[in-house]
């Protein structure tokens, strides 16, 4: 598993200034700082989250990671508000590198199912 520590601050020892985002909610910025919004997102709704990489591809200058991500949402996640809920939701990331740094982004995230298991009763 992959523990989240929250250093936000070091961002930019990952990632390039100038990184394209392709899969950015709706309203979060580009570069570094919509990185951070992100990852400050999920560490705010789901502070216990872990990720575990079921396939990790690589070729030239591009990774490919399908995991599996579960938490639980005990603080606002883009507009959902907390429910104290488990979930366990598929993601998949393509990232290319360029000089060791990110510099371009895509992935797939399970949003239904994650609003599903969110919002199924107890």
């Amino acid at each position: 598993m992959l523990q989240d520590r929250g250093e936000l601050d070091r961002v930019e020892e990952f990632v390039d200034p100038d990184v394209v985002d392709h899969s950015l909610p709706p309203g979060v910025p580009g570069g570094q700082e919509g990185v951070r919004v992100v990852l400050g997102a999920i560490r705010a709704g789901f502070p216990d989250h872990d990720a575990e990489v079921i396939h990790m591809v690589s070729e030239g200058d591009l990774v490919a990671t399908y995991k599996t991500f579960t938490g639980t949402q005990t603080g606002d996640f883009f507009g959902i508000p907390a429910t104290g809920k488990k979930a366990t939701i598929r993601v998949m990331d393509v990232v290319r590198y360029r000089d060791g740094l990110i510099v371009e982004h895509w992935n797939v995230v399970d949003f239904a199912g994650l609003q599903a298991q969110l919002s199924a009763p107890e």
